[in-house]
């Protein structure tokens, strides 16, 4: 575990999973909302070992990060001050770190669900700067695309866990649930209205060409296959995009900690070396 002061003066704590030998590039994996990067080790693992330096950070507010900001359990996944603003500009400090340890190679930026739109909006506020985008658990960030209901709704009944919406393994809920880093509070709670609504925004006009993969479980109820194919249809006809690759997965939001992590984790590497093969 690694950390850096960002531009506000708050610590970022962070993971750093490094090949053996010479990093073909970098990978910097954004977590969810109420959630830390140690959820996602195994991917972190998977990148390394296929050749990768890994980097997930806990945002502002989140996993050890939040602890230190505000000395609580009670107030983690608050993002303090600066809000949204300040969450993706000390994210876009955290890429600016993997790619200073990784000059002059590939830098890839990885988001899942809320993850995803920070690195959507990094994508829009820096033309250019990454290599490579993928997408998990993502949506369209507009009105009707980007559920602000229940996400449990399809599994609502008097003995359910409140989460079965994250991942259709039970034991996946179960440890969420015992997670002392990891919050069920629903994002309006979290943010406010008005810095939920800072998430709302669609891919930004005439971008450079870049390759970009969105990936999304079945019964996702965040945005799911629908919300996924507009997006990736923004991308190309909004951003100019001309890679934009979908898959769609039996699973729920959390594709990644699902029954079918493993082809996941392994299309996301095969679909890396394609873009990037090794020298």
């Amino acid at each position: 575990m690694s950390t850096f002061v960002d531009s506000l003066g708050t610590r970022i704590h962070y993971d750093r999973v490094l090949p053996e030998g010479e990093p073909r590039g970098a990978v910097h994996v954004l977590h969810g909302v109420g959630e830390h990067a140690g959820r996602y080790a195994p991917l972190l693992e998977a990148l390394a070992a296929a050749g990768w330096a890994a980097y997930a950070d806990d945002h502002r507010g989140h996993g050890r990060t939040g602890m230190e900001q505000h000395g609580s359990v009670d107030l983690l996944g608050r993002l303090g001050k600066g809000g949204h603003s300040a969450a993706v500009e000390s994210a876009w400090e955290m890429s600016q770190l993997a790619r200073s340890e990784n000059p002059g190679k590939p830098l890839i930026i990885l988001g899942h669900s809320w993850g995803s739109f920070l690195t959507q909006k990094l994508v829009n506020a820096h033309p250019g700067a990454y290599d490579a985008v993928i997408l998990i658990g993502s949506s369209l960030r507009w009105p009707g695309s980007l559920n602000s209901g229940p996400l449990n709704k399809p599994w609502a009944g008097p003995d359910v866990k409140g989460n079965e919406w994250i991942c259709e393994d039970p034991a996946v809920q179960d440890d969420a649930l015992a997670d002392p880093l990891t919050v069920q509070k629903p994002l309006v709670q979290l943010f406010g209205v008005l810095g939920a609504a800072q998430l709302f925004g669609l891919p930004a006009r005439g971008l450079p060409d870049t390759p970009t993969l969105l990936l999304v479980g079945r019964d996702d109820t965040v945005g799911g296959p629908r919300s996924v194919h507009k997006l990736a249809a923004a991308y190309r006809k909004r951003s100019g995009f001309t890679d934009v690759t979908t898959h769609v997965y039996n699973g729920r939001h959390e594709i990644l900690n699902g029954f079918e992590q493993a082809t996941v984790r392994a299309d996301i590497l095969s679909w890396l070396e394609a873009h990037f093969p090794r020298e």
